[in-house]
């Protein structure tokens, strides 16, 4: 029997209660700031996890070897990711855990965990457990289990990861001491995590007196007050987050002297929730369903109206839309019932950033990925129709796409950009913010030393 024709049920080993406690769970990175939150969080439940940064060529060609190339583009990265991580000898192969998502709806990141089953067998790592990170019950695995609490814990992780992400691609590409933004979240990443080791951070005054410190926090770095490019990033989950995905494309655009936004994933937890009401409102189904998607909703816009309250009242920072008003902008545009991949939100997201003034967009895809080609450059017209102000450039992640290619893409859309500001802003004015002691008496972001866990 050719190796095409595994029985991929042989190598479905079942993570269990035993292993917890002397396994590594490796977690494939996509957004570092929010998984590395999440790190805490698992650890506080008694797992032992790694985030994986492995990157280069090496990662890309297991992917090819054991991934068929047609698959898209983020499943070969991430199964490449850990087959190259377990061939690198740094862990105890009788002692490691594989963890992935699994979404169970029409996208092939659905079929994400046979495919890294058959990579296992074929790559003769069959013996290592594969855990299924679904709120579906997909998979069992005695041993890892998503509790209410965990995903409450995990929501929480999000929320301060998303208002990181915010602040930090702010400030970045205006702070006067180079990696001021980054020193401080990885400040608050350590200071949060100390904070769930006592399991504090997590209620509701807790949250606020958090979010409150992060804005003023931030708000408080030197910048320099003058106009970049404001630039927008979009599409697919993983290459619009993830820096294996993308090819470091903030940090790209960061080096072309732009600030970027990129929408946080509180939206698409909240578009796949939403997801699950419409289904029974268009198609019919378990008004139970319904009824315990509504109240996890009532959680996220919960949590999202402290991220958008926090950052109004105690800053001048761009805070995020909400859902409800995300969803509105696309009315028009797309049907709500349009929800395989991003869907209807990748759409409104395009519309969001432009009236916020981040009319230069990055609409980011893997090759082949038919729901957002339709709901990215498939909506790019019909946008522009709407919106002729707008400047999107679409690209392609693949294999077979080089660096190069995609930054000129990139570049061209810069340039557009760049004429675009000239003729709305004939002159240019920098001037350096004035230094001041913030309400911690320090200087800036360095406010650590006057913070202890759990305050």
């Amino acid at each position: 029997m050719t190796t095409d024709h595994i029985n991929i049920e042989d190598s479905n080993v079942v993570f269990t209660k035993e292993m917890k406690k002397d396994y590594t769970i490796l977690i494939p990175d996509m957004s570092s700031i929010h998984f590395s939150l999440f790190k805490n969080v698992f650890e506080q439940y008694g797992y032992k996890v790694e985030i994986l940064k492995n990157e280069g060529s090496s990662v890309v060609n297991e992917g090819l070897k054991y991934v068929h190339n047609d698959i898209c583009y983020p499943a070969l990265l991430v199964i490449g990711q850990m087959i190259d991580a377990l061939n690198s000898g740094k862990y105890d192969l009788n002692k490691v855990a594989l963890i992935i998502s699994q979404t169970g709806g029409g996208c092939r990141a659905s079929n994400y965990i046979h495919l890294l089953k058959k990579a296992l067998k074929k790559a003769g790592y069959s013996n290592i457990p594969i855990i299924s990170f679904n709120v579906k019950g997909l998979e069992k695995n005695s041993g890892f289990k998503l509790t209410l609490p965990l995903i409450n814990k995990l929501l929480v992780a999000l929320t301060y990861g998303d208002m990181l992400m915010l602040l930090k691609n702010q400030v970045k590409p205006y702070e006067i001491s180079k990696g001021s933004s980054e020193n401080l979240v990885d400040f608050w990443i350590n200071h949060l995590g100390r904070q769930f080791e006592h399991d504090k951070g997590y209620k509701i005054k807790e949250i606020n007196r958090n979010l409150e410190r992060i804005v003023k926090s931030f708000g408080e770095i030197p910048v320099f007050n003058e106009k970049k490019i404001k630039v927008g990033i979009v599409g697919e989950i993983y290459v619009k987050y993830s820096k294996l995905g993308n090819n470091h494309l903030e940090d790209f655009l960061i080096s072309e002297d732009c600030e970027i936004m990129v929408p946080g994933i509180m939206g698409f937890a909240m578009y796949t929730v939403d997801n699950s009401m419409v289904d029974v409102d268009i198609y019919g189904g378990s008004k139970i369903k319904r009824t315990s998607a509504s109240l996890i909703m009532k959680y996220l816009r919960m949590y999202e109206n402290m991220i958008i309250r926090a950052v109004k009242k105690y800053s001048n920072f761009t805070p995020p839309s909400s859902f409800e008003h995300l969803k509105s902008l696309s009315a028009d545009i797309i049907n709500e019932g349009c929800k395989m991949g991003e869907g209807w939100v990748l759409t409104a997201e395009m519309v969001d950033l432009v009236k916020m003034g981040y009319e230069n967009i990055v609409c980011t895809q893997p090759f082949g990925c038919l729901p957002n080609h339709i709901v990215g450059k498939g909506m790019i017209r019909k946008i522009r129709d709407i919106y002729p102000n707008a400047n999107i450039v679409p690209i392609d992640y693949d294999p077979g796409a080089t660096k190069v290619n995609q930054e000129n893409r990139i570049k061209l859309m810069l340039s557009v950009a760049r004429e675009n500001q000239e003729l709305n802003n004939p002159t240019k004015d920098c001037e350096v913010a004035d230094i001041k002691e913030d309400s911690l008496g320090v200087k800036g972001y360095k406010i650590g030393k006057h913070l202890k866990a759990g305050n």
